[in-house]
């Protein structure tokens, strides 16, 4: 199994000249094209979808929960290091087994979410996150954990979650 993550480079500010607009319609570039394509886009057999309402200046939701942060639609900032990585979203997506990513479920306001969590030496880990519908999965979000006490939290998470599989796995085998 080859588990090299190799994923796009960042798409840094400095490179627009500070220029934010320019910047952000570059990287609303690259989500269209990893996003809106009309090229298919499957996890785990599931094919994802993206969230578009409420759009915000002509933009799917879903690219303002990858870019922005904060809980009011209207009021969300703007998160650099998020949209620095944006394009990571897409390989990390498609390859999260290959590439023997921390998978896990969770519940989120009475909804079903993965989590797909990259963990990379010398950057900040980052986390994607999908909603799971009945036949597809909605992109929801990105973000990354900065310090050590997220991804303590996150790991606590995922651990519990490795728990209750394991516990199946010999409930399964002793019936």
């Amino acid at each position: 199994m080859d588990n090299t993550i190799q994923l796009p480079d960042l798409v840094l500010l400095d490179d627009f000249g500070g220029d934010y607009e320019k910047y952000i319609q570059h990287v609303y570039g690259i989500f269209r094209e990893d996003f809106e394509s009309g090229k298919k886009i499957f996890f785990r057999g599931l094919i994802l979808k993206l969230k578009y309402n409420p759009m915000f200046q002509g933009k799917a939701c879903t690219f303002y929960h990858m870019t922005h942060e904060g809980e009011d639609e209207q009021d969300r900032k703007p998160d650099i290091r998020r949209c620095e990585r944006l394009a990571w979203a897409k390989p990390v997506i498609e390859n999260c087994d290959r590439l023997g990513l921390k998978v896990w479920p969770q519940k989120r306001k009475g909804k079903n979410r993965i989590c797909i969590w990259v963990e990379l030496e010398g950057e900040p880990d980052y986390i994607v996150i999908l909603e799971i519908r009945e036949k597809y999965c909605l992109l929801w979000t990105t973000f990354i954990l900065y310090n050590s006490h997220e991804k303590r939290k996150k790991l606590k998470e995922y651990t519990e979650w490795l728990k209750t599989q394991k516990s199946l796995d010999i409930n399964l085998t002793t019936s």
